[in-house]
This record gives C-alpha cells, structure tokens and sequence, in this order.
C-alpha cells in the first residue's frame, strides 16, 4: 500500500531524513519510533503530502505521492500531532464541515457511534475532554472513508483509560481493512497495535520487524531490576548470564540476562556478602524498550 524509497530532507545544510526506504503492507498497522529530532514528523508529513522531498520517492496504493498529491489527498486521512479545531462548533458540525470538503463522505450516524460521541454530537468542541477530541480528529481524520490513515503520536498526554479507547478504535480501523501508519512515544503502544515498527534515529531507520521480532534479536530474554548505591559494574558482571548492564539515574540497575534463574541465584547470595542492599527488586520480559534503548542509546520518552 506504501512504498518510501531513498527519501531525502535536508534543512539549512542538514539531513533530517537520510535515505530513508521501507515499504507498509495494505491492512496493517506499522509504527515508527524514534527520539525528538529523529525525522519521524518530517517523514510522515512528506508522505502526507505536507512536506516536499529533496529526493526520492513515495508511493500510496499505486499513485505518486509527489506527482499526484491531489489524488492521493482523496486516499489518505491525517490526524496530526497537534490537530486545532474549531472550539465554537458543534460536534456534528465539524464533522458535517469536514465531510463537505470531499467528493464523498461516511455516515455522520455511524461515525458518531464509532467513535462514542454520539451522547456528544451537540456538545460545543471546546466542551470535550482529552480522549474525546482525539477521538473527533481520528473521526475528521476518516470522515472521506480513506485506504490509509495516518496518526502522529495520537494518544499522547491522555490518561491510560483514554489512551486505551484509543487504542480500541485503531484496531478497529485495522478490521475495516483499512491501512493505519503510527507514530508513538509509547512502547506498550507499540506492541500491542503494531504488526510491524521501524525505530528511526537521526534520521534513518537503523531497524524494521514485528515486535516479536525486535525483541528476539536482543542477547537476553529476561530483564532484573533494582535500586543500588555504590555499583561495582566489575562485580555485577562476573554474574552468569550476563549480557549487558545499564545505571540510569538515582541507582538504577538494569542487568539483561539469557539465564534469569542463575542470575538470581548469583546475585542475591553477592549482595549478602557485599552488604548490598538492593531495592525494590524485580524481574520482566524483554520489550520493545529494551531493543529501543539498545540501538539507540536513548529512552524513547524521556528523550
């Protein structure tokens, strides 16, 4: 459905978008992660139709998304990082107001009940909460019944039981059959909704794959977290299994391992004999974040 190849976005003398390439399959959900500065907005608003590349190409279900950039406007629905509405209207009438500027448009009925503004379509916009007016700029976003939508970090700044209802509607979209291409600062996000995620980084996708997949490709399976004062990194990794050690800030230890029960047996009779004290002790799975901090170096939302 989508084909980026070798797209290129320079500013002022910098690349913000390297030769970029990748390619988006029709009906699935594909993500793209990155820090602040990584190129994700840019690259989506080229395909958008927003931005002009310098270089390459964008292909959106068989049309020029530089040449033909009218037409594809009729295909794709956008729902923008930061989407300004008008305050004064009413819910239905945005949303009349909207479908107005295409050719066709979906039930106003059945969007209302979609997205759960129908006990809402004679509310002011100004009047709606958080998650309720991200569900109205995703409702505006397929008002024309669009192939593919696109979503820039839609649930940021909403509360977890807003972010989820969010979360419902996207897969929702995904049954529709439709093509939904996500931006998010959220790993969990990411995981769950996502077939597939690219984590971009100064601007060029350094890795694409399923969840699943990324995680895979990490050396541990299993993640041991504690609060310590005094580290000796030497010591922690003598411990079997072992693979990689990371201190975050105010004592974080984070010790990746491919043997979580031989580490705890190693670790826990160490820091009896060191005197250690080792606070709010935990383990996990592996997940999306640790492969993002791996290739990155970076926290995704901290940075």
């Amino acid at each position: 459905m989508i084909r980026v190849h070798k797209l290129v976005k320079e500013y002022e003398g910098k690349r913000v978008v390297d030769s970029v390439s990748f390619n988006v399959d029709e009906g699935e959900v594909f993500g793209l992660l990155g820090p602040n500065g990584a190129g994700k907005t840019t690259t989506m608003e080229m395909m958008e139709g927003l931005r002009t590349p310098d270089s390459g190409s964008i292909t959106i279900d068989g049309l020029d998304g530089i040449r033909q950039r009218e037409q594809v406007k009729g295909i794709i629905g956008v729902q923008l990082q930061s989407t300004a509405l008008f305050d004064h209207l009413k819910v239905r009438e945005i949303l009349q107001l909207y479908g107005s500027f295409y050719p066709r448009m979906q039930s106003l009925e059945a969007l209302l009940t979609s997205f759960d503004l129908k006990e809402k379509e004679s509310d002011l916009v100004k009047h709606l909460s958080g998650g309720q007016r991200q569900r109205l700029a995703i409702a505006l976003a397929v008002v024309h019944d669009p192939k593919v939508i696109f979503l820039d970090e839609p649930t940021t700044g909403l509360d977890p039981k807003a972010r989820r209802g969010l979360w419902d509607i996207i897969l929702r979209l995904k049954q529709e059959g439709r093509t939904v291409f996500l931006s998010t600062h959220y790993m969990e996000e990411a995981e769950q909704l996502c077939d597939r995620v690219a984590i971009m980084d100064s601007g060029t996708i350094i890795d694409l794959n399923t969840p699943a997949g990324l995680i895979r490709q990490l050396a541990s399976d299993s993640v041991v977290e504690f609060m310590m004062e005094d580290v000796d990194e030497k010591e922690l990794r003598e411990l079997e299994g072992i693979k990689e050690i990371r201190l975050g800030d105010g004592f974080e230890v984070c010790l990746l391992t491919d043997d979580l029960r031989m580490t705890l047996r190693r670790l826990i009779p160490l820091a009896d004999e060191k005197g250690w004290t080792l606070q709010g002790l935990r383990t996990r799975t592996a997940t999306l974040e640790d492969v993002f901090i791996e290739r990155t170096g970076k926290r995704l939302r901290e940075s």
